[in-house]
């Protein structure tokens, strides 16, 4: 349905790549994933693709509270050191979110700030706040003033909000729903995914075999 494999850099101009990667702000693995992404494209020629896709914590950890058998309750535990050991090696604060919450207005957010070229920024932010459990995704106002604060400000923060919101209201909500569709006809069941000519890439972690392929594919800057 997206054919999408070349694009036009912003910054130079010049034709690359485009490596996809699928993502959820509530996802910590996501947050771990986020910076050395980056530097792929600093390392290759590629234009890296952020598309939202929800993180829904019951399918993949065995459903609600209730319902998780001592199995799923020793994985959960278990990814939770995990994550707390690389995000340690690295300087970052992850808290356990206070609650299970639903991302798709942040998602919506970082659709918009992706059309405005500040995704990177608004991202790093958002990742970083919401796991010091000083940002509420689901809370428009709190969402609204981050954008703005990481965004260009070439508009007042009233006809930035207005902007915002009426892309929320029309156009954000067929662009989130694209961005399923696309999810699951690339067969992505987990984030971070990243995607590289049809081939798949599961957590942060396997930025290393990323690396491989790209090199394999001869991608390299000049």
């Amino acid at each position: 349905m997206f054919p999408i494999r070349f694009i036009r850099s912003y910054s130079t101009g010049r034709t690359r790549e485009t490596i996809k990667f699928y993502y959820d702000f509530k996802s910590p693995f996501s947050y771990l994933a986020l910076e050395p992404a980056l530097q792929l494209e600093k390392d290759y020629p590629i234009q890296l693709r952020f598309i939202p896709r929800s993180f829904h914590t019951q399918q993949c950890f065995g459903g609600n509270l209730i319902e998780r058998n001592r199995l799923n309750w020793n994985k959960v535990q278990y990814l939770y050191l995990d994550r707390q050991r690389f995000a340690n090696e690295r300087g970052l604060i992850i808290r356990e979110p206070e609650h299970s919450f639903d991302s798709r207005l942040s998602l919506i957010a970082g659709l918009y700030a992706d059309k405005h070229q500040f995704f990177h920024q608004f991202a790093s932010r958002t990742f970083e706040l919401f796991f010091k459990r000083q940002l509420n995704i689901e809370n428009i106002d709190e969402i609204i003033k981050l954008l703005y604060e990481t965004s260009r400000k070439d508009k007042t923060l009233e006809e930035f909000s207005q902007d915002f919101q009426k892309y929320l209201n029309n156009q954000g909500q067929q662009d989130y729903l694209n961005a399923e569709k696309e999810a699951e006809q690339d067969h992505v069941f987990d984030v971070p995914m990243f995607i590289i000519r049809d081939e798949l890439f599961w957590g942060h972690d396997r930025i290393s075999w990323i690396k491989n392929k790209l090199d394999s594919l001869k991608l390299q800057n000049n």
